[in-house]
């Protein structure tokens, strides 16, 4: 996979850091030609892992975009998904990166854990703390990652539990398992709520397994192979045992990591399970869909009722380059009556949430937030449309900061609010990022 690349720079414009500082290191062929410096034909291995070296992978946000842009077809996706993983086993991090990413991979993966820090964060935002912890810039000085943390939180609102079925209206057209994820579980509840709805109007039983736990993709995104290969086996037993057609992803990153989980067992290597865990692994992958893909795929059944109001769409990177899924949430929006689809600036630039990228290198994530942010101010939407909560996330917060108000929802909350009815304003008020 190495020597597939030509060093052609066509993925030059299109990778975040490159644009960022202009750094051939920091670029995909520049990693690519550090890789090759540091590997070890005989034992397929890393010889030695410069510490410059190093810093130029964890630049890397793994947005994928130019495996879109690549003419030769190189699998960077894969190339850095397995450098990563041996930076992790033989190189020897300083122990304040070692406790952060510990602390990071202790809560982010477990929805549960995310859950009970809901009440706290709650209370936190009604206190008014957020606002003078802000302005003060105390948490910038102690911790750029915890002045990331606190200012990507989203606000915090009750909803119901999911049951563990929910039926068709009207002609059942498909029986689908549904993934609530992590942060999007925890986080962005309404999303879920809005995806099992807009699912049963159109003719899905919705099975949402309760004993799902993270799919792997934070894990493998970050190179922690062995993390995403356990995470990976307990998803395929989960969706193995609840006897659906497919399996609905609203998350990018998820998606995207799910579709392709027989390389991350692969990166795993002894312990992702052998050639048995292989095979289960492609069956589930293959079931596999975003849900405007599954969506497309049935054609409308519910009523869509008009939305005048005017959205911008943002290309989450795992759905656009690591799916290839652009023009499927697009359609679906256009068809709905008197809603305006206006486009972003540079979509195929990552916003800078990239997984945890955001918590690890909070500067350039920042910087690329604020460049999205001004892109997505400058078309004049009154929302912006996002299919990953990393990027909702990231982008709302971003967009705070430049001064511009602007609500964020989810492709699924859309579509809820046209099949039911609803006003656009109600669309503004209940969009998970929206004040």
């Amino acid at each position: 996979m190495l020597s597939d690349c030509v060093h052609c720079g066509f993925c030059l414009p299109t990778c975040p850091t490159y644009v960022l500082w202009g750094e051939e290191m920091d670029s995909p062929r520049g990693r690519i030609h550090l890789m090759e410096q540091a590997h070890d034909p005989a034992s397929d291995r890393p010889r030695q892992l410069p510490d410059a070296a190093v810093r130029a992978f964890d630049n890397c946000l793994g947005c994928l975009a130019c495996v879109s842009s690549c003419p030769s077809g190189v699998r960077y996706d894969q190339l850095i998904e397995s450098t990563r993983a041996a930076v992790e086993q033989e190189y020897d991090r300083p122990w304040t990166e070692r406790l952060l990413r510990a602390a990071i991979f202790a809560l982010f993966p477990y929805r549960r854990r995310l859950a009970a820090m809901r009440g706290p964060l709650r209370a936190y935002q009604a206190s008014g703390l957020s606002t003078l912890l802000r302005d003060s810039g105390l948490l910038e000085r102690l911790s750029p990652t915890l002045a990331t943390m606190e200012r990507i939180s989203p606000p915090v609102r009750p909803t119901p539990e999911l049951p563990d079925l929910v039926p068709a209206r009207g002609r059942r057209r498909a029986v689908v398992g549904m993934l609530t994820g992590c942060v999007q579980g925890a986080l962005f509840p309404q999303v879920n709520t809005a995806t099992a709805r807009v699912l049963a109007m159109e003719g899905c039983d919705v099975v949402i397994p309760r004993e799902q736990g993270c799919c792997g993709a934070l894990s493998a995104h970050a190179g922690r192979s062995r993390e995403a290969a356990a995470m990976t086996r307990a998803t395929v037993r989960t969706f193995e045992r609840a006897g659906v057609d497919r399996i609905v992803v609203n998350s990018a990153g998820c998606g995207s990591t799910m579709k392709h989980y027989p390389g991350v067992l692969d990166t795993a290597g002894v312990a992702g399970g052998g050639a048995g865990w292989r095979r289960r692994a492609e069956a589930l992958s293959a079931r596999v869909v975003d849900l405007t893909e599954l969506l497309v795929e049935l054609g409308p059944q519910a009523r869509r009722h008009p939305l005048p109001m005017r959205i911008a769409y943002h290309d989450a990177c795992h759905l656009a380059h690591g799916q290839g899924v652009t023009t499927q949430p697009r359609a679906l929006l256009r068809a709905i009556p008197q809603l305006e689809l206006a486009e972003i600036a540079d979509p195929e630039v990552c916003c800078g949430s990239a997984g945890v990228y955001n918590l690890l290198n909070p500067d350039p994530a920042h910087e690329l937030g604020m460049r999205k942010a001004t892109d997505v101010a400058a078309t004049a939407a009154e929302v912006l449309v996002a299919g990953n909560p990393g990027c909702s996330l990231q982008i709302s917060a971003a967009l705070e900061q430049a001064g511009t108000s602007m609500a964020v929802a989810h492709t699924a909350q859309v579509l809820d609010a046209s099949l039911r009815g609803l006003s656009p304003e109600a669309l503004r008020t209940s969009a998970p990022n929206s004040a």
